[in-house]
């Protein structure tokens, strides 16, 4: 289909229209041309449309995902050269240790496999859970429908919170504002209505079109759907620009792993070399030294993380924690400010109407029913307050139609609805305090008497602050007879006062021990709220806080960026806050804390990027929930906590890899790159290195999954690459000192052949790698802490078939010989001392000698 159509009525639909210039045509045309109807499509037409759109990507059987990921298993180049090297053998003759070499390798490669297999349906599992949906209208019936399921032609309705799932055109628009920053860079809301533009219009200023990948901010709409998938603007910048953003510790870990990598190279090569020049067979030299990179190579290290970080994500899962962005675990392991709103997490989020008065302070029926019909008739922006009112009882004595709204936005703060009573025309408003005094010239008395509100504007201002500090959040309500049925912005003026709502939401009796447990855990907390400070203040007392400092948001607009960094870090509460200066605060915090936000709505979202984690809640609007890291199920900090604590045991489990790869791979190295040059054979078979790796990988797996300390989950973690390469020289050097006391005991006092120093070595370098796993997994002496279950008896399993393998009937086929009994003793004997020294080590090195607890420095 061209870009510009030609004909007005095409005769069949439009499955993905271009979206070049649809914005010039008036919605009639576009219904037509789809074949729709402001009653929207058939479930049957829908459902075909999205076989033939091309929009959701093609289905791939779970069959050919498993052969694909397995077979990505053996892409890295270093193993296809000893593959290609094995059977560059075989054809030269050599036959004998092809098929085991073959046998290692693809056992190892499926072990990993399976790992990943198991890692990559987690992540499966949890992107379903937080997959958005959308209103869409289907034979006249609005219905939820997966975001990623809608086509051309459906009608959709939107209202305040909602994300947009495609280029829209739209049909009907009440007071509708959209945030288009990530396509326009504008920051402020455009605003949005019916109609056309011209084709040449810039993207800003198409006010008649919604965009896939913003949002709506207030209003409510009906708009028909245009484009989908890659077919959208957002889809086409995505598809050409589609760049994954990498965590500090994910680019740590992959920068480590290449310098890693780096030196396994250049060592393999050097050690090549070496034995080149001793004379050794060029066949037998090159094998030894591809196998030694393949089997002490960290190149699964992302794929080692990405498994510890999925096993974290599945038993945040069972604490209630969405994990939605996988690398960000390491992050809120992290964290040592969480900030949040207190509506739902601190408080009950159960608000209740306690009372609602007039000016004079007594409950009046009228201003209730004026509260109840505003709140039951709106169709904007749901909130817990709207439905607190709905609940209210009375005896009605108006009997309202809707004619128009003005829907709340959070510039103006207060919702305004027309209605006709009978033969009356009425305005109804409610919102803040004094966004509705703004409005407001006069006064309703108790009497029922009008009056000017300028000489009882004082008192109300005292009335409001006083149940503020009584721990009631307020708000007003004001009406006005109307002159017409519609109402605009501009009508919202002379109003007369009516009374107050005071509302409750009470402090959670579990909030003092969840903020003990924070402490604990080495975390502040901060509150920001657009609650005034009298209600602030009374929940900070409520909580345990002793002498709070709160905050406004008008305090911090007066001050330097210098003095706002140095403020917000002895501030308790921030109170009257509006939604930028949520993110200025965050910025502010993050000069000096790793910061976490937690927030449900539209106002939170620009905060929630802001923060180092981003957390939302199940129930928040859509626009939050996509911009947040973590998704709580219950809005409940309890239940943070927890995530925090799977965090840390996630983030220290997998510094569990990163340190057993970074010692023995250096040490290793060094080990055989002496050994090279004083044996006249080589130090260990290649099928025998290859075996030490698959022996020893079956444990290392298990680490994901392993126990971790308190003392390691009492604070932050912090990834250091100082501290990691200290340890990679220290341990090394460790390691290659007891590999060459092993060297020499077995060539200058037992003084063995070429098998039986190979078995020797490979016993003393499987036995050391098993144990220095149980060793470095915490920061204790090892015997007083307990490993997990499949760690233990699998690292026992590699340990009896290491001692065991060199006495079964095919040892020899590895190039094995039995061990006379003292021989083995000596073996186990260095391991022992290996043990010994490498835990004292261990405990002066992260306790005494670099006082550094899990990274953090």
């Amino acid at each position: 289909m061209n870009a510009t159509m030609t004909g007005n009525n095409p005769s069949s639909p439009i499955t993905n229209p271009p979206a070049n210039t649809f914005w010039q045509y008036e919605p009639d045309y576009w219904l037509t041309a789809l074949k729709s109807s402001d009653k929207g499509l058939s479930a049957e037409d829908a459902a075909q449309r999205l076989k033939t759109a091309g929009t959701k990507t093609p289905a791939v059987s779970p069959l050919v995902k498993d052969i694909q990921a397995l077979l990505s298993q053996f892409k890295n180049p270093l193993m296809l050269l000893l593959i290609g090297a094995v059977i560059l053998s075989a054809f030269l003759g050599d036959t004998s240790d092809v098929f085991i070499i073959l046998f290692i390798v693809v056992s190892t490669g499926t072990l990993s496999f399976l790992q990943e297999r198991n890692a990559g349906k987690v992540v499966e599992k949890l992107q379903s859970l937080i997959a958005l949906t959308c209103t869409v209208l289907r034979s006249g019936e609005a219905t939820e429908c997966a975001s990623g399921e809608i086509v051309p032609g459906d009608i959709l309705l939107f209202k305040a919170g909602d994300m947009i799932p495609a280029d829209c055109l739209i049909l009907e628009a009440n007071e509708l504002h959209a945030n288009e920053a990530s396509l326009t860079g504008e920051s402020y809301p455009a605003r949005k209505q019916p109609g056309s533009t011209a084709a040449t219009t810039e993207l800003a200023k198409r006010n008649n079109c919604l965009w896939q990948g913003t949002n709506i901010v207030s209003g409510h709409a009906k708009a028909l759907v245009i484009s989908t998938g890659n077919h959208t603007i957002f889809g086409r910048i995505a598809k050409s620009a589609a760049v994954t953003v990498e965590t500090s510790f994910e680019k740590g870990i992959k920068d480590f792993g290449f310098f890693l990598m780096k030196i396994t190279l250049v060592l393999s090569l050097a050690i090549l070399i070496i034995n080149l020049l001793n004379h050794k067979p060029v066949m037998d030299a090159a094998l030894f030294a591809l196998a030694l990179a393949v089997g002490m190579a960290p190149e699964l290290l992302p794929a080692i993380s990405t498994i510890a970080m999925s096993a974290g994500a599945k038993r945040m899962l069972s604490k209630k924690v969405i994990v939605k962005k996988l690398a960000s675990i390491q992050n809120l392991g992290e964290i040592n400010l969480l900030c949040t709103d207190k509506t739902g997490t601190i408080t009950e989020g159960n608000i209740q109407v306690s009372d609602i008065i007039n000016p004079a302070g007594r409950s009046d029926e009228y201003v209730r029913e004026l509260a109840y019909w505003n709140a039951k008739l709106e169709s904007g922006y749901a909130n817990p307050i709207d439905d607190a009112l709905k609940q209210l009882s009375f005896t009605p004595i108006l009997q309202p139609q809707k004619t128009g709204e003005v829907p709340y936005d959070f510039i103006r703060k207060r919702l305004t609805i027309a209605i006709r009573n009978k033969e009356e025309q009425l305005y109804i408003s409610k919102g803040a305090f004094r966004q509705i005094l703004s409005i407001c010239s006069e006064i309703r008395m108790t009497d029922n008497s009008i009056v000017p509100i300028s000489n009882h504007t004082a008192q109300l201002e005292k009335d409001y602050a006083s149940f503020g500090m009584a721990g009631s959040r307020v708000i007003a309500v004001a009406y006005k007879n109307a002159p017409q049925a519609t109402i605009t912005h501009d009508d919202e003026q002379d109003f007369i006062f009516a009374g107050f709502i005071l509302l409750q939401d009470p402090v959670k009796e579990s909030i003092p021990a969840t903020i003990e447990a924070l402490n604990q855990l080495q975390v502040k907390l901060k509150i920001i709220t657009g609650d005034n400070k009298n209600v602030a203040q009374a929940v900070a007392h409520a909580i345990g806080i002793v002498n709070p400092v709160v905050v406004t948001g008008s305090d911090l607009a007066q001050m330097s960026p210098e003095a706002v960094i140095h403020c917000v870090q002895q501030t308790h509460i921030f109170a009257e806050v509006e939604p930028q200066q949520k993110e200025n605060i965050i910025r502010a915090l993050k000069k000096t804390y790793t910061v976490a936000y937690m927030g449900d709505g539209i106002n939170d979202v620009a905060a929630i990027n802001a923060a180092d984690v981003g957390i939302s809640v199940d129930n928040a609007v859509d626009v939050a929930k996509d911009a947040a890291d973590f998704v709580l199920m219950e809005k409940d900090l309890s239940v943070l906590i927890d995530g925090i604590k799977e965090g840390r045991k996630t983030f220290a489990n997998t510094l569990k890899y990163i340190y057993i790869n970074t010692g023995s791979t250096f040490g290793n190295m060094c080990s055989v790159a002496i050994a090279s040059l004083v044996l006249p054979f080589l130090p260990m078979l290649p099928k025998q290195i290859l075996l030490t790796n698959f022996i020893t990988d079956f444990p290392y797996l298990t680490v994901a999954s392993d126990n971790v300390d308190e003392e390691q989950i009492d604070k932050p973690g912090k990834w250091n690459l100082k501290q990691i390469r200290n340890y990679m020289v220290l341990f090394g050097l460790h390691s290659s000192l007891f590999d060459i006391l092993t060297f020499v005991l077995l060539l200058h006092v037992l003084h063995v052949r070429e098998s039986a120093f190979q078995t020797g070595w490979f016993i003393e370098s499987v036995i050391t790698e098993l144990f220095i796993l149980f060793i470095i997994r915490t920061h204790r002496n090892f015997l007083k802490s307990r490993a997990s279950k499949p760690l233990f008896w699998l690292s026992m399993l590699g340990l009896v078939i290491t001692i065991g393998l060199p006495y079964l009937p095919f040892a020899a086929d590895f190039g094995f010989t039995p061990l006379p009994l003292p021989y083995l003793a000596t073996m186990l004997g260095i391991v022992a001392l290996y043990i010994i020294t490498a835990d004292l080590l261990k405990i002066w090195f992260f306790r005494k000698g670099l006082k550094v607890d899990n990274g953090v420095s």
